[in-house]
């Protein structure tokens, strides 16, 4: 029997990986744009369902629990069922979340989809590091993370733009159904382009069973560290400190049942093996600052925009447009200077601009010109255009071929994690700095006292990217790169 991949190889030529990535984009997209969109419908979907602020929230909350731990699964799923069957599998899951959140008349519903839609957005987000580290050469490794890189930004670029109108015309529901025709297209193309093997060629087969353990104590850890990151901004200090020691006490757990599970034989989720490389624990560790930093501003610079400056909602939106557009193609850009340069230059001044964006919105006031907020923006975006191709790259390239799923997997849970974590970090901060500076959002107008906290949690994202370049001169390689780490056409 011939091998699939193979086989596919042979029909379509030199441009199959090419088509290969492609397809397993759209999903990608589609996955990534139904965690972004959904933000537009709260309010409908609120004032649908009669629900407070702490329960809407859970629809967004449940979502990036659920992506950030199914993370961890997708190597194992690939080893068992293949890339196809695994690829399928989370787009059929996609599909009916949308359609079921969609048609739900009941709160627990719309949850129960949004998890189910988070679970595979988790599996599926892994895969193109995989394909492009095994499937390309390292001569097109850039390009390919640049060409990806430009989808995963648009989508969550043009979606909020796409579903407030969808939310105008046709209501909330509207949202869910927005994945379906992705879905749809990426099912056929999977089974045009996307092999029915594992990792490396091997057929599918019977593995190990899943590690549960392992993924309950992961699940409890992240679950721990987000409602007690949220308990921070209330007025239950005890309760958001037992949930903290809880995350703690449930993380290092996690970690001593990974070690002992892969010692007994198993195939434990997280394989610690993978950060003995220097450069992939160092890249773990920027991937993890760079998500809180990411996440955090993501958070930060639209309320700075609406309640520090006293900007519409409608001319924060025209700011942050060309910045985007900027940031799509500083991707494609930077994505070929990866195949040439060191992937430790690029992440470092990425992280310099970025460090230097938040920077520079501390020397903004009341007066300042809309130009120069523009300006401020689309240096970080520009950042991080040469963070998103590189990061990688850098990192997982000196994996040995068979580590590299589960190396995907880390670098993409520990990314989401400190994601989740710089959200509530940043509004925390926010919130302590405020009542510093004897203001709070209560107050209808903007004050100077009210900027300096904004400045001073801006400060706080700079110094958390300039201890990110620290980590990311270690992505240095000392030694010629191990050969058995590149990858196989």
């Amino acid at each position: 029997m011939n091998n699939p991949l193979q086989t596919l190889s042979a029909r379509y030529g030199a441009r199959y990986r090419w088509l290969l990535l492609i397809s397993v984009m759209v999903g990608v997209m589609a996955s990534i744009m139904s965690s972004t969109i959904v933000n537009v419908a709260i309010p409908g979907m609120s004032h649908h369902f009669s629900l407070g602020q702490a329960r809407a929230q859970w629809v967004s909350s449940g979502f990036m629990v659920a992506m950030t731990v199914s993370m961890l699964t997708t190597p194992w799923l690939l080893a068992r069922y293949g890339y196809r069957r695994t690829y399928v599998g989370t787009m059929v899951m996609l599909l009916v979340g949308g359609m079921t959140g969609g048609l739900a008349n009941a709160f627990p519903l719309v949850l129960i989809a949004r998890v189910a839609e988070g679970l595979a957005a988790g599996v599926v987000q892994p895969i193109p590091a995989i394909i492009i580290l095994r499937a390309f050469e390292p001569h097109e490794q850039g390009r390919a993370s640049g060409l990806f890189g430009m989808g995963v930004v648009l989508a969550p670029a043009i979606g909020p733009s796409i579903g407030g109108v969808l939310v105008d015309l046709f209501g909330w529901r509207s949202i869910f159904f927005m994945v379906v025709p992705f879905c749809l297209v990426s099912i056929w193309l999977a089974y045009k382009f996307v092999p029915t093997t594992a990792p490396g060629g091997v057929v599918a087969a019977p593995s190990d069973g899943l590690d549960w353990r392992g993924l309950t104590l992961g699940t409890v850890g992240t679950l721990c560290l987000l409602n007690g990151l949220v308990q921070l901004r209330g007025d239950a200090p005890l309760g958001a400190a037992l949930l903290l020691a809880g995350a703690l006490a449930a993380f290092a757990a996690f970690l001593a049942w990974q070690k002992r599970f892969a010692a007994a034989g198993g195939t434990p989720l997280m394989n610690l093996a993978l950060f003995q490389h220097r450069q992939f624990a160092m890249g773990s560790l920027v991937a993890f600052i760079y998500g809180t930093a990411l996440f955090g501003s993501t958070y930060l610079l639209p309320v700075y925009m609406q309640v520090g400056l006293q900007l519409s909602a409608s001319l924060v939106g025209t700011i942050l447009l060309p910045a985007g557009i900027v940031l799509a193609l500083t991707i494609a850009g930077v994505g070929r200077l990866a195949d040439r340069q060191p992937t430790w230059a690029l992440v470092s001044i990425g992280l310099a601009l970025l460090a230097a964006s938040f920077a520079l919105m501390t020397v903004l006031h009341l007066g300042s010109g809309v130009w120069l907020l523009a300006l401020f923006a689309t240096v970080g975006r520009i950042g991080l255009g040469f963070i998103l191709p590189s990061l990688n790259l850098g990192a997982m390239r000196p994996l040995e071929k068979a580590l590299i799923p589960q190396g995907a997997s880390a670098i993409n849970f520990l990314r989401m994690l400190g994601g989740a974590a710089g959200v509530s970090l940043c509004a925390v901060v926010l919130e302590w700095r405020l009542a510093a500076h004897g203001d709070s959002f209560a107050n209808a107008d903007s004050s100077p006292e009210r900027l300096a906290a904004f400045d001073e949690v801006f400060g706080l994202l700079a110094a958390l990217c300039a201890l990110a370049i620290c980590a990311a001169w270690q992505l240095r390689e000392k030694t010629p790169r191990n050969p058995d780490a590149l990858p196989a056409r």
